[in-house]
Protein backbone atom coordinates (compact mmCIF):
# COMPACT_ATOMS: atom_id res chain seq x y z
CA UNK A 1 0.00 0.00 0.00
CA UNK A 2 0.73 3.87 -0.66
CA UNK A 3 -0.06 6.94 1.34
CA UNK A 4 -3.47 8.08 1.45
CA UNK A 5 -5.39 9.52 -2.07
CA UNK A 6 -7.77 12.20 -1.37
CA UNK A 7 -7.60 11.97 2.71
CA UNK A 8 -9.44 8.65 2.37
CA UNK A 9 -7.81 5.45 2.79
CA UNK A 10 -4.44 3.80 1.12
CA UNK A 11 -3.59 4.00 -2.46
CA UNK A 12 -3.28 -0.03 -3.99
CA UNK A 13 -0.17 -0.83 -5.04
CA UNK A 14 -2.31 -2.81 -8.01
CA UNK A 15 -2.60 -1.58 -11.51
CA UNK A 16 -5.80 0.21 -12.36
CA UNK A 17 -8.02 -0.53 -15.19
CA UNK A 18 -8.67 2.60 -17.38
CA UNK A 19 -12.03 2.91 -18.50
CA UNK A 20 -10.56 3.20 -21.86
CA UNK A 21 -8.74 0.98 -24.45
CA UNK A 22 -5.86 0.80 -25.90
CA UNK A 23 -5.39 0.99 -29.64
CA UNK A 24 -6.60 -2.35 -31.36
CA UNK A 25 -8.74 -2.54 -28.19
CA UNK A 26 -6.47 -3.60 -25.23
CA UNK A 27 -7.00 -3.24 -22.38
CA UNK A 28 -5.29 -0.28 -20.33
CA UNK A 29 -3.58 -0.28 -17.09
CA UNK A 30 -2.01 2.21 -14.85
CA UNK A 31 0.79 1.96 -12.06
CA UNK A 32 -0.64 4.75 -9.81
CA UNK A 33 2.09 7.35 -8.50
CA UNK A 34 2.84 7.59 -4.89
CA UNK A 35 -0.36 9.69 -4.58
CA UNK A 36 -2.46 8.32 -6.73
CA UNK A 37 -3.71 11.83 -7.98
CA UNK A 38 -1.51 12.06 -11.67
CA UNK A 39 -3.01 13.48 -14.15
CA UNK A 40 -4.49 10.27 -15.93
CA UNK A 41 -5.50 8.73 -12.23
CA UNK A 42 -7.59 12.49 -12.15
CA UNK A 43 -8.87 11.86 -16.22
CA UNK A 44 -9.91 8.23 -15.23
CA UNK A 45 -12.09 9.31 -12.52
CA UNK A 46 -13.71 12.07 -14.29
CA UNK A 47 -14.44 9.63 -17.15
CA UNK A 48 -15.59 6.90 -14.84
CA UNK A 49 -18.61 9.94 -12.99
CA UNK A 50 -19.25 10.26 -16.23
CA UNK A 51 -19.66 7.04 -17.26
CA UNK A 52 -21.69 6.38 -13.98
CA UNK A 53 -23.50 9.58 -14.19
CA UNK A 54 -25.15 8.50 -17.73
CA UNK A 55 -25.69 5.21 -16.42
CA UNK A 56 -28.06 6.54 -13.73
CA UNK A 57 -29.84 8.88 -16.07
CA UNK A 58 -30.38 6.27 -18.79
CA UNK A 59 -31.98 3.84 -16.18
CA UNK A 60 -34.36 7.31 -15.70
CA UNK A 61 -35.17 6.99 -19.26
CA UNK A 62 -35.48 3.24 -19.72
CA UNK A 63 -38.41 3.26 -17.08
CA UNK A 64 -39.99 5.89 -18.29
CA UNK A 65 -39.88 4.21 -21.96
CA UNK A 66 -40.70 0.82 -20.46
CA UNK A 67 -43.69 2.56 -18.88
CA UNK A 68 -44.94 3.44 -21.92
CA UNK A 69 -47.66 0.76 -23.93
CA UNK A 70 -46.97 3.00 -26.62
CA UNK A 71 -43.14 2.77 -27.56
CA UNK A 72 -41.83 1.99 -30.69
CA UNK A 73 -39.78 -1.18 -31.17
CA UNK A 74 -37.01 1.22 -33.02
CA UNK A 75 -36.95 3.25 -29.19
CA UNK A 76 -36.64 0.23 -27.66
CA UNK A 77 -33.68 -1.30 -29.53
CA UNK A 78 -32.28 2.12 -29.20
CA UNK A 79 -32.27 1.85 -25.35
CA UNK A 80 -31.50 -1.81 -25.20
CA UNK A 81 -28.01 -1.06 -27.26
CA UNK A 82 -27.67 2.02 -25.19
CA UNK A 83 -28.62 -0.02 -21.75
CA UNK A 84 -25.28 -2.14 -23.25
CA UNK A 85 -23.02 0.01 -23.84
CA UNK A 86 -23.82 1.71 -20.36
CA UNK A 87 -23.70 -2.35 -18.46
CA UNK A 88 -20.52 -2.59 -20.55
CA UNK A 89 -18.84 0.74 -18.96
CA UNK A 90 -20.03 -0.04 -15.53
CA UNK A 91 -18.91 -3.49 -15.69
CA UNK A 92 -15.86 -2.11 -16.73
CA UNK A 93 -15.28 0.14 -13.36
CA UNK A 94 -16.30 -2.38 -11.27
CA UNK A 95 -13.55 -4.66 -12.66
CA UNK A 96 -11.15 -2.35 -12.26
CA UNK A 97 -12.58 -0.86 -8.65
CA UNK A 98 -11.91 -4.32 -7.41
CA UNK A 99 -9.02 -5.40 -8.81
CA UNK A 100 -7.58 -2.62 -6.48
CA UNK A 101 -9.23 -3.70 -3.46
CA UNK A 102 -6.52 -4.74 -0.78
CA UNK A 103 -8.14 -8.15 0.80
CA UNK A 104 -6.35 -9.45 3.46
CA UNK A 105 -4.25 -12.48 3.40
CA UNK A 106 -6.73 -15.77 3.34
CA UNK A 107 -9.64 -13.22 2.64
CA UNK A 108 -9.28 -14.58 -1.24
CA UNK A 109 -11.58 -17.62 -1.45
CA UNK A 110 -13.72 -19.04 -4.67
CA UNK A 111 -17.14 -17.42 -3.58
CA UNK A 112 -19.48 -18.90 -1.03
CA UNK A 113 -18.83 -21.97 0.85
CA UNK A 114 -20.87 -25.01 -0.80
CA UNK A 115 -22.72 -27.37 1.19
CA UNK A 116 -21.25 -27.11 4.88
Amino acid sequence: MRSARDGGGPVSVQPRLLPWNGTNGQPCYLVPGEEGTGHVSKLADEMETFHLRMATELLGHALELLGNPKAEVEELRFLSNRMVEALRDVLRIAESRGLRLDLPKGSEDDGPDQGE
